[in-house]
């Protein structure tokens, strides 16, 4: 079994899938050239159908399938798909949509110019001949091409367990590349690389970067990187299109478009608004319109990244040396070209001189018969037959057999002086040809001349202009280029989902609104987190083992209303196992001047120093140390002069200054915060607040006094603290209402404990941001976003009034502070899927 897939694997190499260096062409190629050469196919006579071709083919010299024969011949006449093709086509030969071509029987082909080039001297015994499939006829192992084809028009083929994957090149720079080779064998590749500059595609498109081509050419692997070349054009009314004119190499325009066209609908692309394919006889061209508002760089920039409007070509120079398959370089490749043309020309000069040889071999004897003409007549009218005259002649005058017989075959007219001076300038001047031919045959560097005189040739006849550009200096597309900036929501569910969506994804209500469904949740599945940043800020994760973990906002899958997202731990790889997403932050950068603040459910905090976590690893690093049993519960962004509120679900709340939390390490467990007065309380929300400098802290909490005096509330100057409940009451109260204390201390009642009971625990406290709404999600789906102002301002110890009306046994899990979006008019965007409920008369006893 394993000689025989031995065989069959070395079968396909050799004979099927890869190319030969030396002319560039697998097994069908040359056979097709071959054939259609041998049947008078070639440029300069009539088109002959297709079929004729493949048939020719297949019954002289492939025995396999017709469509293999034909799906080759089509490549070889695409304009397309090589840089020069080898077939001259008429009729449907496929497009750069992917169109297939038309049947064989509709068709016609015959060979192009250049393909002769190939062709030229096979008759000459230039390269080895062995038997076809059946033996009763000859074909060749290589063609004696005086084109570098391979270079010219690549190859591509997938052997087994190999494959080959070799750009186009442009002749007039290959040609250069090999007379410079010629004048210096011991050339370096970067002067190689003055010559031949980069492949040079059939399509065009635009090479960007220098490096992989750099890579490629020296070890016979790499990667290039081709974009398409496109404008951006300003219309009349005032927005801009981007027009592609070239596709990098081997893309299907059709289908590039087609997903497109399916970004556009998933929004990757918001800002195409039509694309256009306006692609006619006289070249490619695509349209892109673009909205309004649209900054027509980033969205091509965008077209780059996500759409085969740039690929890569991936390099591997695999071709057969001596019947071996071999990785190549440049100058290799350019040397196996070389060494099979002097081998070409020294076999086609040993020819040549074999004929003049034997030519002039007659000469002589015609020119002995000229000189004795009368004494030959005579012995050749005394013989009695051909042969008795043959022998007298040899006999005679020395002459071979050969000499004799031609001068029996000698026409009576060549005796005439205009025919004898002809004879004896044509053997003069084969005696000349004949030292030419020993010289070349003796002097190396005559063989290397004649190469560069067919070089040129090639170069004039048949170069042109580069049609692919390079981008020398071209670096890596900006991932942060590509993206838009806008405003995210960013949602996380406590089985380990994350999604974004855009912000004005939600509508805003009224307070008492009942919301919309923005989230499908299975039973055991509910919103843990939601927060609002920007798609360019970085997201850090903080884990269970307090570990932090980072990502872009842009780097989190979007999602629809409905949708859970994904999870958490496909684009966290490294999380260990058992290790959750406890808190997320997201910050823009990382100053010096910045320190995070943690706190735990056990309530302890930490101050450290935003700066050491700027170094982000796959793996993570470590962010704190936390106590067997403790959590994390929030952390966030503050300066030394900043104060923070540790709020319980049980109704209590701490607030001190940040300069009580000395700044520690990142490898640290922090110190006490918040002193838990009630058994089963736990530390649910922490606020950064504004320093208050007049306000002293007390030592102990306060005795309850009287509720404070609306008016009063209302007039106070300074930051609030928002209050959301499990049964949606919330409230609004001066941060200074909280009185300051220590850290550590047990704080102040934010609600009483025999309220509990209605409102539910508190699911967060917050500082309220001016002009600011609330977005609250319950534990079975529903949204609902309203103006943080619509909330009544009440005493520290209130229960507040209903925000979100709840079915059932639901209870608010997430909320998130959000800036207030207006629409065109100035007004505040206000929805609902219901007729919006009465107002519930506000309930702000104490």
């Amino acid at each position: 079994m394993r000689t025989s897939y031995l065989n069959y694997s070395m079968s396909v190499i050799v004979g099927r899938a890869l190319p030969d260096a030396r002319d560039g062409l697998k097994p069908v190629h040359r056979r097709i050239l071959h054939s259609m050469n041998e049947g008078g196919m070639v440029a300069g006579k009539s088109y002959k159908k297709s079929a004729r071709v493949v048939g020719d083919v297949l019954g002289k010299y492939h025995p396999h399938g017709d469509s293999a024969v034909y799906d080759a011949l089509v490549r070889m006449a695409q304009d397309f798909s090589l840089r020069y093709p080898l077939i001259d086509g008429q009729g449907n030969f496929g497009s750069v949509d992917g169109d297939s071509a038309a049947a064989m029987r509709y068709t016609e082909a015959r060979t192009t110019r250049i393909a002769m080039e190939m062709l030229a001297d096979i008759d000459k015994d230039t390269v080895d001949m062995v038997p076809n499939y059946d033996g009763s006829l000859k074909e060749p192992v290589v063609l004696p091409t005086k084109l570098p084809n391979l270079l010219l028009n690549g190859s591509s083929g997938i052997a087994v367990g190999m494959a080959t994957n070799m750009p186009p090149h442009n002749l007039n720079e290959i040609v250069e590349g090999l007379k410079a080779l010629l004048d210096n064998p011991d050339i370096e590749l970067l002067e190689l690389m003055e010559h031949i500059m980069a492949p040079d595609f059939p399509t065009g498109g635009t090479i960007y970067g220098k490096n992989g081509i750099y890579q490629a050419y020296a070890t016979g692997r790499g990667k290039i990187t081709l974009r398409a070349n496109a404008e951006i054009e300003e219309m009349k009314n005032g927005r801009s299109r981007i027009v592609v004119s070239e596709i990098p190499y081997m893309v299907n325009k059709s289908n590039m478009l087609q997903k497109i066209a399916e970004l556009v609908k998933a929004r990757v692309f918001e800002d195409i608004s039509d694309i256009r394919d306006e692609s006619d006889k006289d070249g490619l061209r695509v349209v892109f319109e673009l909205r309004k508002d649209a900054v027509p760089e980033v969205t091509l920039n965008r077209l780059y990244a996500h759409s085969d409007l740039q690929t890569t070509f991936g390099v591997i120079n695999l071709a057969l040396v001596d019947g071996q398959p071999r990785v190549m370089s440049l100058k290799e490749l350019l040397e196996i070209f070389l060494d099979h043309r002097r081998e070409v020309i020294r076999k086609r000069t040993e020819h040549d001189l074999r004929k003049a040889m034997e030519r002039i071999h007659l000469l002589e004897g015609l020119i002995v018969a000229l000189d004795n003409i009368e004494r030959v007549i005579s012995i050749i009218r005394g013989s009695k037959d051909p042969q008795v005259a043959m022998s007298a002649l040899t006999e005679e005058f020395s002459l071979t057999e050969v000499q004799a017989k031609a001068i029996l075959d000698m026409k009576l007219q060549r005796l005439t002086s205009l025919e004898m001076d002809s004879i004896r300038r044509e053997a003069s001047e084969l005696e000349k040809t004949i030292a030419d031919y020993r010289d070349i045959l003796e002097r190396s560097e005559r063989i290397d001349g004649i190469i560069r005189e067919e070089l040129d040739y090639l170069k004039e006849r048949y170069g042109d202009e580069r049609r692919t550009l390079v981008e020398e200096n071209a670096e890596e597309i900006d991932i942060e280029d590509l993206i838009v900036k806008r405003d995210i929501t960013v949602t996380i569910t406590n089985t380990g989902y994350i999604k974004r969506m855009d912000l004005d994804t939600y509508r805003t209500q009224n307070r008492g609104g009942k919301g919309l469904k923005g989230l499908s949740m299975k039973e055991e599945d509910f919103v843990v987190d939601m927060f609002i940043c920007s798609s360019h800020d970085h997201i850090l994760f903080f884990t269970s083992k307090g570990k932090v973990f980072w990502l872009k906002g842009y780097n989190i899958p979007t999602g629809t209303r409905q949708a859970r997202g994904k999870p958490i731990v496909n684009l966290l790889p490294n999380l260990e196992e058992n290790e959750v997403v406890m808190s997320t932050l997201h910050v823009s950068d990382f100053d010096e001047g910045k320190y995070l603040i943690f706190c735990t459910k056990r309530g302890l905090v930490k101050r450290t120093v935003l700066n050491a976590y700027s170094r982000p690893r796959t793996t993570g690093i470590k962010a704190i140390l936390l106590n067997e049993g403790d959590e994390l519960v929030d952390t966030q962004l503050c300066t030394g002069g900043d104060e923070v509120a540790l709020s319980t679900a049980l109704g209590m709340t701490n607030r001190f200054k940040v300069s009580d939390v000395r700044p520690m390490g990142r490898v640290t467990a922090g110190v006490r915060g918040m002193r838990l007065k009630y058994k089963g309380d736990r530390v649910i929300s922490m606020a950064v607040l504004p320093p208050s400098p007049d306000e002293e802290p007390f030592e102990e909490e306060m005795e309850e006094g009287e509720p404070e005096d609306e008016e009063e509330l209302l007039s106070v100057k300074g930051p609030v603290l928002l209050t959301i409940t499990q049964k949606g009451f919330g409230k609004r109260a001066p941060a200074w209402n909280y009185r300051l204390t220590r850290r550590g201390a047990g704080g102040v009642t934010n609600i009483r404990r025999e309220q509990i009971k209605e409102t539910g625990e508190v699911v967060k406290v917050m500082m309220e941001r001016e002009e600011s709404e609330v977005l609250m999600v319950s534990q079975s789906g529903m949204v609902i976003r309203t103006p943080s102002s619509s909330i009544r301002m009440v005493n520290r110890v209130g229960k507040g009034v209903i925000v979100m009306r709840l079915n059932g046994d639901d209870i608010i899990k997430a909320v998130a502070m959000i800036q207030k979006i207006e629409d065109e008019n100035g007004s505040s965007e206000s929805e609902s899927d219901e007729e919006p409920p009465q107002q519930e008369k506000d309930e702000s006893t104490s």
